[in-house]
């Protein structure tokens, strides 16, 4: 397993080389210090199966530098792994095709699982991401009207979504009907997986239908 490793602070670089060393033992690793550098190691190395990018590295020009980097390595994971907690940042990143977005502040345990999560195929996001945020004052602030608990422990928008599931509709069928990102939608997709506790659609349309 290769993974590519973009961050200014060698220190962290170092810190999630161990993480993962703990999740696969034989891993090799690419580092780099700023973005150009990450799209010229993108370009340059055919074999990774996983990137890892910081957000506020020297010459990251915003949400589009996941489309170029996503562009040159088609196929392969890319992982926010960022100090920024903002549920826009969070949106922002999965919207331009990123499969995951770790806190830096998370635990080195939250950390492996997120990095398996999204190496089986999923989409890791924060838990406050999947349903609303929480402002200073330790109260949930919701961001969508749609997005306020109903049965399942779903919310409204993720009951939609699941609907649509039901209706066998792919994620970019969902975006369309329900008028979202495709981003959006996969963020949803994985909120109902973890409400559910389950690991795929079929699983999760089986999971609703026998809860009805």
């Amino acid at each position: 397993m290769k993974i590519l490793i973009g961050d200014d602070h060698r220190l962290f670089r170092e810190g999630l080389r161990r993480v993962i060393e703990q999740i696969q033992t034989d891993a090799r690793f690419e580092e780099c210090g700023t973005f150009d550098e990450v799209l010229r190691q993108c370009g340059e190395q055919t074999d990774l199966d996983l990137i890892l990018l910081d957000l506020d590295m020297p010459g990251w020009p915003g949400f589009s530098g996941i489309d170029a980097i996503v562009g040159r390595r088609p196929g392969v994971p890319v992982v926010i792994v960022s100090a920024s907690e903002a549920h826009g940042d969070v949106r922002g990143a999965i919207d331009h095709g990123a499969s995951g977005f770790i806190p830096k502040s998370s635990s080195v345990k939250v950390m492996m699982g997120a990095v398996n999560l999204v190496m089986s195929g999923g989409i890791y996001v924060p838990p406050g991401a999947l349903t609303g945020l929480t402002d200073p004052l330790g109260r949930r602030s919701v961001t969508d009207p749609a997005d306020r608990m109903v049965g399942q422990g779903l919310t409204h928008r993720q009951s939609q979504v699941l609907d649509c599931m039901r209706q066998g509709k792919s994620n970019k069928q969902i975006a369309y009907e329900l008028g979202l990102s495709e981003g959006t939608v996969k963020i949803h997709v994985t909120a109902i997986f973890k409400s559910l506790g389950v690991k795929n659609r079929t699983q999760a349309v089986i999971a609703a239908t026998q809860s009805t």
